[in-house]
């Protein structure tokens, strides 16, 4: 009777996790399927360092120095959307999805330092005969703005952080490899919705930002081809480094924006940009977390554009 009644409840837990994986199960999606949903006219590629770059640019052609628009980790050059509206009325407006991001999608190398991603979007200003840029990031895109503004420096006119990252947070030491769990390897395969909304919602003040468009649009997007692999190589990759001496050397004036509610990197945090860059304003939004792009799009635009 006991083994009898083992057989059942093995029985029962392996339909259970039969009919957990395949209810999270998600397949990439068809790259042409998403060109069609998320693609626009003023969508192209380019080739940079061989990796094929699915950038939007929008506004007059002939303006000289454009505004190159850069997005956070997970994210895709849709986040720009309202901004680069607002701002092609004026100006040369231009995003990407940088590498292992968006229609963009994995870099050939299978190279994902932070070093090889600035590379990368030199080389694509290069392909677009861009000289010199406003460069705008957010987050991870932060981080690879004020880096490619300190390496390149006669190629940024003005420099926009979006509560950048790149400083260490508690837990992680510069010069060392973050260690990625092997069950996230899973991740390739494996990917709920559900969860990805919970692990957006803290990224806004208000949860209600957080739409059912806006959940789909990041899902569809993680699904894109080689997105999910090149995502768990940059993570398995990525290796922090004091940022100070890179700081300390910008000369562009700088703009700092940063939600007073960000729960994923704290405006605390402003205070050791202010402490070491030499030519940097920051403005504070109330109310706005760590997307005020998204959030809150006229509120932190009109920083931007007094700043411009």
């Amino acid at each position: 009777m006991l083994l009898k009644a083992f057989k059942i409840i093995a029985l029962v837990l392996t339909t259970f996790i039969f009919f957990a994986a395949l209810y999270l199960w998600a397949p990439d999606k068809s790259k042409t399927e998403l060109e069609k949903m998320y693609g626009s006219p003023k969508n192209a590629y380019v080739s940079a360092l061989g990796v094929n770059i699915h950038y939007q640019d929008t506004g007059p052609s002939k303006n000289p120095i454009p505004i190159l628009f850069l997005h956070g980790f997970g994210a895709s050059l849709q986040t720009w959307d309202a901004w680069s509206e607002a701002l092609s009325q004026d100006y040369r407006v231009i995003s990407v999805d940088l590498p292992g991001f968006g229609l963009t999608g994995e870099d050939p190398s299978g190279v994902y330092t932070d070093e090889r991603s600035v590379e990368v979007l030199e080389a694509f200003m290069r392909a677009l005969q861009i000289p010199k840029v406003v460069l705008v990031g957010n987050s991870m895109g932060g981080k690879f703005a004020w880096q490619f503004a300190a390496r390149y420096p006669d190629q940024v006119a003005k420099l926009v952080l979006i509560s950048p990252d790149g400083y260490a947070s508690p837990g992680i030491e510069y010069g060392k490899k973050t260690e990625v769990p092997a069950i996230a390897q899973l991740y390739r395969y494996f990917f709920s919705k559900t969860f990805l909304a919970m692990n957006l919602e803290p990224a806004y003040a208000n949860p209600k930002t957080l739409n059912d468009a806006l959940v789909n649009r990041y899902y569809d997007l993680m699904l894109a081809p080689g997105v999910r692999g090149a995502i768990l190589a940059r993570m398995q990759q990525t290796v922090l480094q004091d940022p100070v001496p890179s700081l300390t050397n910008i000369k562009a004036p700088t703009l700092l924006i940063w939600g007073e509610q960000d729960a994923f990197i704290p405006i605390a945090n402003s205070n050791d940009y202010l402490k070491v860059m030499s030519n940097v304003k920051r403005v504070s939004l109330p109310n706005i977390g760590h997307l005020p792009q998204e959030e809150q799009p006229t509120i932190g635009l009109q920083a931007l554009k007094e700043f411009l």
